[in-house]
């Protein structure tokens, strides 16, 4: 692992692609992202006497996949930062790149957090694709106190944030499509395996 990020620090300066490992990890969430919106989009709606199925038990398992891969993700980020933004961008650009991808970043965490929540707010045993069960977050409401507070709204929250997720990741794609065939520079292919982008 030391041996893998020196090699990494010690990259040739002439190369603005992103790293393998960055790369890989990236076109993962995408994969899982896609996976996880066509589950919700398929499972049943989840009310008051839901019972989780099979949809639902995979797009919790999902949701703790996401949350593990971000992890991962940001840690190799810290560990690995990014190369430099292509030269002669100008600086809105860059401030706006960097907040989207902030935001992002916050989203992958907290959608999956508020869904965890939700769930134990329900009831719902949480064992991803059926390994180890993860713990209840917050007191079930079949068994809280009359009159605690009610969690409820994570369930709400959750949906809201996903489209946010969802029109955030559509201007994503929209930007690096302009870069890539509008501005024809080579900011995509930053993030394509197999790719060296010099300056």
């Amino acid at each position: 692992m030391t041996s893998r990020v020196s090699r990494e620090r010690q990259r040739d300066p002439e190369d603005l692609s992103y790293n393998p490992v960055a790369q890989i990890l990236h076109w993962v969430v995408v994969a899982l992202l896609v996976t996880q919106f066509t589950l919700a989009w398929s499972m049943p709606s989840i009310g008051r006497d839901t019972v989780p199925e099979t949809l639902i038990n995979l797009h919790l398992s999902f949701g703790a996949l996401i949350l593990l891969i971000a992890t991962v993700r940001l840690t190799w980020r810290i560990i690995v930062p990014p190369p430099p933004p292509i030269s002669g961008l100008p600086k809105w650009q860059l401030l706006a790149s960097k907040w989207v991808h902030r935001l992002l970043y916050v989203l992958l965490f907290v959608i999956p957090l508020l869904g965890w929540l939700n769930a134990s707010y329900r009831g719902f045993t949480v064992k991803p694709f059926g390994f180890a069960k993860l713990p209840a977050l917050i007191t079930s409401r079949t068994t809280a106190t009359p009159g605690s507070f009610s969690w409820r709204w994570t369930g709400e929250v959750h949906v809201v944030l996903a489209y946010v997720l969802l029109g955030i990741v559509a201007l994503h794609v929209i930007a690096a499509l302009y870069h890539h065939f509008i501005l024809r520079n080579r900011t995509l292919e930053r993030m394509l395996p197999g790719m060296r982008v010099n300056p």
